[in-house]
């Protein structure tokens, strides 16, 4: 059964406008799924450089973003190299400038601070221009507004939106919610996804239930 190649860079008759990116990144701390998308008139394929922030390899953090998921053009994901030591009196970061500066820097002190790994999960669309926080969890079936800076976690099949982003609606029922996490039509084989497109971009949970 025919369906798009995860694989191919531009998948939307070769425009440059869109990539699945996936096929764009080379950092082995970004991790990004089959077939989410972003589209970018002008710098698709400088994600890694323009919209993944402070991502310094000796901090270690990771971005992991899902299956599915759909990035609008200008998003950005501030990662946890722009967080400045907080222990101490002064947040200025006096040791990158050496000169001497650089004597005595505590590493664990500034290492403190960190907020962990920034994961996407999966279906997820992020509007234009939002901007991500480190350390933030963005669950399942999600949605972002566009210009939201989202300072917390995210839950599941919520539109969240806003600076900072606050969820402002529930997409589903708490239990039909909990049934779609279950379902996870995402992990399908991609034939199986393919067969059943009309259960899963439909509104009818029982129908996508059935489809399992």
């Amino acid at each position: 059964m025919p369906c798009p190649d995860p694989d191919a860079l531009f998948p939307m008759n070769g425009e440059s406008h869109t990539v699945f990116l996936k096929n764009v990144i080379s950092r082995p701390t970004i991790r990004v799924g089959d077939f989410t998308y972003y589209n970018d008139p002008e710098h698709a394929t400088a994600f890694e450089e323009r919209n993944v922030l402070y991502h310094f390899d000796f901090i270690g953090d990771a971005l992991e973003i899902g299956r599915f998921c759909a990035l609008a053009t200008d998003v950005q994901f501030i990662m946890n190299g722009a967080t400045h030591a907080l222990g101490g009196i002064s947040t200025y970061p006096f040791n990158i400038f050496g000169h001497g500066w650089e004597e005595g820097m505590d590493l664990s002190t500034f290492l403190t601070s960190q907020k962990g790994d920034t994961i996407v999960e999966h279906d997820v669309w992020i509007g234009r221009g939002a901007t991500i926080m480190p350390g933030v969890r963005i669950g399942s079936g999600a949605i972002i507004g566009a210009y939201s800076v989202v300072t917390k976690d995210v839950p599941a099949y919520t539109i969240a939106a806003g600076n900072p982003a606050k969820v402002v609606k529930q997409r589903f029922h708490p239990d039909e919610a909990s049934r779609l996490l279950e379902i996870a039509w995402w992990n399908w084989p991609i034939e199986k996804i393919t067969r059943n497109l009309n259960a899963i971009r439909g509104a009818d949970l029982a129908a996508l239930e059935r489809a399992v």
